[in-house]
């Protein structure tokens, strides 16, 4: 009876030191996440419907704080001015961009099912501008030119959303706000003097680990 006795002790002992560090891992759980947008500068552009696609990771360093990372692309960064006269004109003119981000998101809930979130990005983007008024190699031509001009510009982002969790299964609504610091050949010829940005909502599924 000792020896059960003992072995029985051990297996609670020993229990209690591989489900500890499980429990205490489970907090600081991981995420990675698919989203797709739809751009709200313009209306009238063709690419205002065009879906933004991308991925996120997330990171907790503390029940309410997150690491962020971000990659996508963004399917129309014109501002709603320059937007709309290259509509109206029949350029066909449109920019589009890659990038990639990193930041924080602050939960407002962590321990709920249902958790607000805000959080701010900074990062870089590839710029791609084309007109479906060109030929193919006249829009080729065009990026290899600017390529020549500059076409890598740092961007800063910022929004919020909710994220509504089940298991480990995650459903992410949102809104976000990406601004391109282009430089001011960029900034003039295709923002008319305004820095090239985009607004911004999102549905994402993702899963937790």
């Amino acid at each position: 009876m000792r020896r059960i006795s003992g072995f029985l002790s051990f297996l609670v002992v020993a229990g209690g030191l591989v489900i500890g560090p499980s429990d205490v891992a489970a907090q600081e759980r991981a995420a990675i996440e698919g989203f797709g947008g739809l751009s709200l500068n313009n209306a009238l552009q063709s690419t205002s419907l065009a879906p933004s696609l991308g991925g996120t990771v997330t990171y907790s360093l503390v029940p309410n704080i997150q690491l962020v990372g971000e990659a996508g692309r963004l399917s129309n960064v014109l501002p709603t001015l320059s937007g709309t006269v290259f509509s109206v004109t029949g350029s066909g003119v449109s920019a589009s961009a890659f990038y990639g981000e990193g930041g924080a998101r602050l939960l407002l809930a962590p321990d709920s099912a249902f958790t607000p979130y805000a959080e701010a990005t900074a990062g870089i983007a590839r710029l791609d501008i084309r007109s479906d008024r060109l030929s193919p190699v006249a829009n080729a031509a065009t990026s290899i030119a600017l390529g020549y001009v500059g076409r890598t510009t740092p961007t800063l982002g910022a929004g919020g959303g909710f994220v509504v969790q089940a298991g480990p299964i995650l459903f992410d609504v949102g809104y976000r706000y990406k601004q391109l610091f282009a430089n001011d050949v960029m900034r003039f010829a295709l923002g008319f003097g305004q820095q090239l940005h985009t607004h911004q909502v999102r549905v994402g599924l993702g899963v937790r680990f």
